[in-house]
């Protein structure tokens, strides 16, 4: 890819995570190589099983993977998992530093972000970092305006009806 940009996929809306998905699901369709870093996710799930699939093409990575809700967890699992994705993070930028993949998806990156657990400063340094020609996807609710400045597309994914309000649980194959 000559030039790579960075999109920004944001809301309170379902979607954002399957929107990264259907972009690196195309890309791996036409030749090029995608991978996933997946914040704050350890449970299983379709996407991480349909990954599988691809030949090796689209890898996907769990960083500060915890099968809890951040709010359930204690203090002290809050602050190893900080500790432990300062450690996990250099597999993002030694990705980025030598071009590993031509997407790069940084998964509900924003919810690491308001957890706590990566400051604003670090995810633009790595937004700064990103090669030119690698495509780099950011995904979280309340995406902060650091990162929606340096974007080059922004969608904001907005719930206007969601059958889970009238107590739908997650499905599999549809939500997980």
């Amino acid at each position: 890819m000559k030039k790579g940009y960075i999109q920004v996929y944001t809301g309170d809306g379902k979607g954002k995570t399957t929107a990264a998905l259907g972009l690196g699901l195309r890309a791996v369709g036409r030749g090029l190589t995608v991978w996933m870093f997946q914040f704050l996710k350890g449970t299983p799930s379709g996407e991480l099983e349909s990954t599988l699939l691809l030949g090796g093409r689209f890898r996907v990575f769990r960083l500060a993977e915890t099968t809890k809700f951040f709010n359930a967890l204690s203090d002290a699992e809050k602050e190893s998992l900080k500790v432990r994705l300062q450690a996990e993070l250099e597999q993002v930028k030694g990705a980025m530093k030598t071009q590993s993949c031509d997407v790069m998806i940084l998964d509900e990156i924003c919810a690491a972000i308001h957890a706590g657990l990566l400051s604003v400063g670090e995810v633009c340094a790595l937004i700064d970092g990103k090669p030119p020609g690698m495509e780099l996807v950011l995904t979280g609710r309340s995406a902060p305006a650091e990162l929606l400045e340096r974007a080059d597309l922004v969608t904001e994914m907005r719930c206007i009806k969601h059958y889970m309000d009238a107590g739908v649980p997650a499905r599999a194959g549809i939500e997980h």
